[in-house]
């Protein structure tokens, strides 16, 4: 492993040789890559490759079982820095899908007290997300088309910003009132409580794909005429006061993150300068890092997917927010996620589907970047065993 970087957000620029110096002076640092550690306040990460969270719709009354353990635990032992826990809902109608996890309740600490433990002890920090589905809840689940579930299919009243449904078709959601915008707010608080009690040492705020604070956040989604809706200060409202609560409860040395949507990729919509704002504000209230995602509040927008196509708004928050970023969107190969650290676009890389496909891609990126693999013990001797013995 390498020798550990505490990096600020932006604290490295590329030399005429290769090596990273720091811009506030000339004398040489090691070169900040891929596979360099991370330190953000007291938590150290192994390298800069994180495991972004992808709902597996496995649950049943947000109780995460034997799949959750096995999905998550193998991307620790494949060498990932940082595994993230699944959109895990709030409040019970909260939920995307009734297989979503949930943490609103005593009772679903214990099987994610495990599965944060395992985590810990293949050297990988365990992490968790934090989140509510809005007027995107009550669906099913994919592989039975994810169509919106009705009362008498055990569906369940979904809330948002305004009465304006998801897409045409769908029951028109619930517009949240002062009182219920204040329980969504101690909702948060109660989940963040209950995952740092389970051994979680990362939380992170979902902000993004359409779902409730993201939906605060546009104006496509947003028609309020009272103080959570309308300019900018007021739609940033929810998100920021959800972000100053779980930064005041949360222990010094554990870092906050936030998943956002930079764009929504629709005209009128939320955007990349409206997320500049954001972001600067989130850094004041304590958050560590903004995990830079796009699009999924409309089901209109039109997308330009192609690989790093978020990449470079990762790299403009950093830049103007001055706060680190996560990069995501279909980065497959250890040559490019490398790049995108030694280029200054971002911090860490968020992998999500690239380790549906292959739980061991930290340890195979090790490799083909020229350095020895750290193996879970018990494959280690066998891996590294000479031909014949």
């Amino acid at each position: 492993m390498r020798t550990s970087n505490v990096e600020s957000p932006k604290d490295h620029t590329i030399s005429s040789h290769g090596c990273r110096a720091e811009t506030s002076h000339d004398t040489e640092v090691p070169e900040i890559d891929l596979l360099s550690h991370l330190t953000i306040r007291g938590i150290t990460f192994r390298n800069r490759i994180v495991m972004s969270p992808m709902c597996q719709y496995s649950a049943q009354e947000g109780m995460a079982n034997d799949w959750h353990l096995v999905h998550l635990g193998s991307r620790a032992a494949g060498g990932v820095a940082l595994v993230i826990v699944e959109a895990t809902a709030v409040t019970r109608d909260g939920r995307i899908s009734p297989g979503d996890l949930g943490i609103w309740s005593e009772a679903h600490m214990e099987p994610l007290a495990r599965i944060a433990h395992f985590i810990e002890s293949q050297g990988t920090v365990p992490g968790i997300q934090l989140a509510h589905a809005g007027r995107k809840g009550s669906s099913d689940v994919p592989w039975k088309g994810g169509d919106t579930l009705r009362f008498e299919q055990g569906g369940w009243q979904v809330v948002a910003p305004s009465p304006i449904a998801f897409e045409e078709g769908d029951p028109t959601p619930l517009e949240l009132d002062e009182a219920g915008i204040n329980g969504v707010v101690l909702a948060f608080e109660d989940a963040a409580k209950r995952a740092l009690r389970a051994g979680f040492k990362v939380l992170e705020i979902h902000a993004a794909h359409g779902y409730l604070l993201h939906e605060f956040l546009s104006p496509l989604s947003n028609r309020r005429t009272d103080h959570y809706g309308g300019s900018l200060e007021n739609r940033m409202r929810l998100v920021l006061r959800v972000a100053e609560h779980l930064r005041a409860l949360m222990p010094e040395n554990l870092p906050l993150f936030v998943r956002i949507s930079a764009t929504d990729w629709a005209e009128g919509g939320w955007d990349i300068e409206q997320s500049v704002e954001l972001c600067k504000r989130l850094k004041t209230l304590g958050v560590d890092l903004i995990d830079v995602s796009s699009g999924a509040l409309v089901p209109t927008a039109r997308i330009p997917v192609a690989k790093g196509y978020q990449v470079p708004f990762a790299r403009r928050i950093r830049e103007e927010a001055d706060i680190r970023t996560g990069a995501v969107g279909l980065i497959t190969d250890a040559e490019y996620a490398n790049q995108i650290i030694t280029g200054g676009d971002a911090n860490m890389v968020f992998l999500a589907r690239e380790l549906l496909r292959e739980p061991y891609w930290a340890i195979k990126a090790t490799q083909e970047l020229g350095e020895e693999p750290v193996w879970p013990t018990p494959y280690g001797y066998a891996v590294k065993r000479r031909a014949g013995r």
